[in-house]
Parts: structure tokens; sequence; C-alpha cells
């Protein structure tokens, strides 16, 4: 799609390009603007790609909120970056973002993630709590060591020692829906058999005869959540 250049707002280095509905960075953004360009504001668009950026190898600060961003997310390398505002994408897998930041914006230090899945924040997910936001906070640390600010919070000196005692351990796994029961046989289209406590020979409604084996638990009442309603004139 073509666009004018009337349509760039430009305030010294600084560079806005927003609301413009595209799905990539257009060339003649950074044909006119890459080499002069410190901050670049792409947001309210439709990226789902951010490969245009080559162009703007000087880039100090980035800011593409607002946009379709997802987990094939890729930036060229930016030594200089200090900020990066990513909010309301589609990111999910936190961890790989991560591990691609270290390796192309080594001088990060300002990192937003509020408004995607892989930032576990309560206005954007009610069934996350603190917890979860501050174990995501550690996990991020402990990746992006150098941060001095994560979403709309400054890094403080004990999420540093945390995130560098157990920071590796904070990662949140999520179960995988299509996952197999683990009581399911899954090569057997029988349903589960029900778990019981008593030998198995005494499990056959037809034998009634008496049966003598071992049993794994042995029940003696002392715990009964009925007996703690029951006063000793009643027994």
């Amino acid at each position: 799609m073509a666009r004018s250049e009337s349509v760039v707002a430009l305030n010294g280095t600084h560079v806005s390009f927003i609301g413009h509905d595209c799905k990539d960075i257009p060339d003649f953004l950074g044909d006119g603007y890459g080499q002069l360009a410190r901050r670049l504001d792409l947001s309210f668009n439709e990226l789902r790609s951010l490969v245009g950026l080559k162009a703007f190898s000087g880039l100090e600060e980035l800011v593409v909120d607002n946009n379709l961003l997802g987990n094939d997310l890729r930036l060229p390398g930016l030594p200089q970056l200090h900020t990066l505002t990513l909010n309301k994408n589609q990111l999910t897998d936190v961890e790989a973002l991560l591990e691609h930041l270290a390796d192309v914006t080594p001088a990060l230090e300002y990192l937003s993630l509020l408004g995607n899945e892989a930032c576990p924040n309560q206005l954007v997910s009610p069934d996350k709590d603190e917890d979860d936001y501050q174990r995501y906070r550690y996990f991020v640390l402990h990746k992006l060591p150098r941060l001095k600010f994560l979403d709309s919070r400054k890094v403080t000196r004990r999420e540093v020692a945390e995130a560098k005692a157990r920071g590796a351990f904070m990662k949140v796994v999520k179960p995988k829906s299509d996952t197999v029961p683990a009581c399911t046989d899954p090569r057997s289209d029988l349903s589960p058999t029900p778990y019981s406590p008593l030998p198995t020979g005494s499990r056959d409604a037809k034998n009634h005869k008496g049966v003598f084996a071992k049993c794994r638990y042995i029940y003696y009442g002392k715990h009964s959540e009925g007996n703690r309603f029951i006063r000793n004139d009643q027994l």
C-alpha cells in the first residue's frame, strides 16, 4: 500500500507513523527516516512483522503498541535500543521473546508487555493474581538482568536479587489442552477403571465368598469429619 510522507509526524529525531492500518513497515519510512530516527512510534497499526526496522539501525526507543505482533516476532540487531514497548499485541510465549531480545537488544533497559497474554497482569487476565505477575517479573529479570523498568514499575534491588537467586524457576508452564489424562490408556477405547482400595478378588459382585488379602489402607475413624459433631453421650 503506497503511503505519502505527509502521514509521518516528525519532531527532531522522533518519527511517528500512527494509526494507518499497515501490516508491514512501508519502505518509504525506512528510506526517508531510517538514518535520522532515534525514536520510532508505530502504534495503532496492524503490524504482523517488523522486518522493515533494518533501516533504523540507530534506534534508541521503539513503540509498537496496539498491533498484531505474535510469537514469530523478530527484530534486527538494534545495539542502541534502550526502550521497547510492545503493549497490547498477541504475544503469548514470554521465554522465546526474552531470549530473542537478549540477543538483538543488548542495551535494553525499559520493556513493557502489558496487554499481552505473555504478561499475567490482572487488568487483562482476571484469572491471574499479583503472585503470578511477580513471578513473571522475576523470570523476565532473570533473562534480561539489565532492565531498570518493566511494564509500569521500576525494578527494585530486591527483585534483582530474587531474580538472580530463583528467577530461572519462575516460569509458569501451562498444561496442554490435548494432553491425555494420566488415568486413561490412549491405546484403549474403554473408559478408565475407577480405583478401589479393596483387594481385587472382592470387586466381583457375583462372588460373595470371603476374601483374604492385604489392603493398602486402614481406617480408624479418628479423623472422620462426621465424628467432630458426635458428643460422648450419643455414642
